[in-house]
């Protein structure tokens, strides 16, 4: 299909076209551009993922009154943390070791719901007001891709002569639509349930700190309580279920889980990060809830999982986490993934306790039935599942590749030691040299080497043709 967005011919010009409305200054200029554009009829989508009232208040409205036949707004709040950001969470994702991706996880869940309105509306093209250097024009057209092939794709920011609020201040003022939007924009901000992102403005020089008025919801650490504050969370296959002892749904949960941290100063970061498009990109984010529930579900997994299980589990979550901040959540590969991330958390069932401070979270206290750790096992006294004596075989073929290496002579750091042992021998006048490793091994070696491929027997004394630090040849110090 060809999704030139340039062509405006009358074969190729769209109906209807449903528009993923944010209500913002962009959003509000391109339903009248729409219009203008290509003659067509515009619906306005609008996601509620958690953004806040204010943002909400009067939306549809807005949407109709700037030209559009109908707005619909869509709940998505609960859907969005039951099968984005948790899943998220218990896969342990986070975008270059800091970034919890309250951004790129809620894109996905928006495009699809533009989707299914687009498709319910009879729309025959989607319509985004993503900028042509971020991210997020990517992520939605995958969504797009994934779901609906067959509709038109139409981006703006890639088409219009627009490129300063000033000017599209000035475009709607022409059309007599009114707007609260004023040309001096300090932050763009980006919101919903699970985070809150500031780019823009001071920010944009990586140099100068965020000022403390950029902070929306968090408690400055410094002005945070003396005291800390614990919540107890508790877990089911990976789900949180319950915060101090209240069963709640997952807006709720979240919702208490953002207080409790906002009111401690936890969950601010300042990141440069890799934006997809090539670029690096400084933003500032509050994500109080969703970094107590991630200290929460590691302190959890250290209990239940086995050291394999783990390393795995952290190795996958880096890849997981490229899958999202990309966009491709709509792809077998995420399918894939996800199902290795479910099954691994259906041990994942235990309570455990956060002690908040300062804009620190850390898990302070963590239980649960499949527990993997047993006092008697961990700790030093006897017991019928592990003997002492048994660690000197599992150090011996544990540490054989290092064994080896030193006596064939070919590790350096073998060598160094026996320089260095030398050396310390003569500064100190010590009466015994230490003896090196192929003055005492050369002839085993030798013997092993020459056992294997049936030249001789065991008994052989002949020095090993490689063997030692020194290569067998005998004078090493």
């Amino acid at each position: 299909m060809n999704n030139n967005t340039n062509n405006s011919t009358a074969a190729n010009t769209p109906k209807k076209v449903c528009v993923a409305y944010s209500g913002g200054l962009d959003t509000s200029c391109i339903i009248p551009w729409l219009r203008e554009t290509y003659g067509c009829t515009v619906v306005a989508c609008v996601a509620d993922v958690g953004q806040g009232q204010r943002e909400l208040d009067g939306i549809g409205e807005k949407a109709t009154k700037t030209g559009a036949s109908e707005c619909i707004i869509v709940d998505l709040k609960e859907t969005f943390l039951r099968e984005f950001a948790f899943p998220m969470a218990i896969a342990g994702s986070v975008y270059e070791n800091r970034y919890l991706m309250g951004t790129s996880i809620a894109r996905p869940i928006i495009a699809r719901a533009q989707v299914e309105v687009a498709l319910a509306t009879g729309s025959d093209a989607l319509c985004h007001g993503c900028t042509g250097k971020g991210n997020d024009q990517v992520r939605f057209e995958s969504t797009y891709a994934a779901l609906a092939p067959q509709l038109r794709v139409i981006s703006p920011w890639r088409i219009w002569d627009l490129k300063s609020r000033e000017a599209m201040l000035t475009y709607l003022k022409a059309r007599n639509i009114t707007t609260t939007a004023s040309a001096e924009k300090i932050y763009s901000r980006d919101a919903n349930i699970w985070h809150i992102s500031h780019e823009g403005g001071e920010l944009e020089d990586p140099w100068n700190a965020p000022p403390e008025d950029v902070w929306m919801i968090t408690t400055s650490p410094k002005d945070a309580p003396d005291r800390h504050e614990d919540v107890a969370i508790v877990f089911k296959k990976g789900y949180p279920v319950s915060v101090n002892g209240k069963e709640l749904d997952a807006v709720a949960l979240l919702t208490e889980l953002n207080a409790i941290g906002a009111r401690n100063g936890v969950g601010r970061i300042d990141i440069c990060e890799n934006r997809l498009v090539g670029m690096k990109s400084r933003g500032v984010y509050e994500t109080p809830g969703g970094t107590i529930l991630m200290e929460a579900l590691r302190g959890l997994e250290q209990l239940v999982l086995d050291r394999e299980t783990l390393h795995y589990r952290e190795r996958m979550a880096l890849e997981f986490a490229k899958v999202i901040y990309n966009g491709t959540w709509f792809s077998p590969l995420r399918e894939a993934m996800w199902a290795g991330f479910e099954s691994i958390a259906q041990v994942m069932d235990g309570e455990v306790v956060v002690r908040c401070y300062k804009g620190h979270a850390e898990a302070a206290k963590r239980r649960s039935p499949n527990s993997l750790f047993h006092h008697g096992f961990a700790t030093f006294g006897e017991d019928e599942v592990y003997d002492h004596k048994h660690s000197e075989g599992f150090i011996r073929l544990f540490s054989l590749p290092m064994r080896i290496r030193a006596l064939l002579g070919l590790s350096a750091d073998a060598k160094a030691a026996n320089v260095e042992a030398a050396q310390l021998a003569t500064a100190h006048g010590l009466g015994g040299a230490a003896t090196s490793c192929c003055k005492s091994t050369a002839a085993t070696v030798g013997a092993a080497a020459q056992t294997a491929s049936g030249t001789a027997t065991a008994t052989t004394t002949a020095p090993a043709t490689n063997g030692g630090c020194c290569g067998g040849k005998g004078n090493c110090s």
